[in-house]
């Protein structure tokens, strides 16, 4: 098993017992491979989600770029919602299970055919 698929595994893990969702692997496995090389960097591979700049590139370079939502208040609570939902004092919470999630909270999955 390659490096990729055992981060994506990883990211399932996280999703069943932190998030308590059931991934689809298929869209989670296009997800990971639409981060592109950050999954591999320590700190790229993960959301602070204390910081503010941090939550406007989630809200800016994936929402708004890559899945084409329009700005507005929405993003910020589903943002928001995946936060809570992942658990705040989750120390590491990882880019690909954050944008999985904001991926299916808007119904996006078809980004990622």
């Amino acid at each position: 098993m390659g490096r990729r698929d055992e981060l994506i595994e990883r990211y399932a893990s996280d999703l069943r017992e932190k998030c308590g969702v059931e991934p689809d692997m298929d869209l989670l496995k296009k997800v990971t491979i639409g981060c592109g090389p950050s999954i591999y960097d320590a700190d790229a591979a993960t959301v602070a989600a204390t910081q503010q700049h941090e939550l406007d590139t989630v809200r800016r370079s994936f929402l708004m770029k890559k899945l084409g939502l329009p700005d507005s208040d929405e993003l910020s609570a589903a943002i928001d919602a995946v936060i809570e939902q992942y658990g705040r004092s989750e120390r590491n919470k990882y880019r690909a299970v954050v944008y999985y999630l904001l991926t299916k909270h808007f119904g996006k999955e078809s980004v990622y055919p």
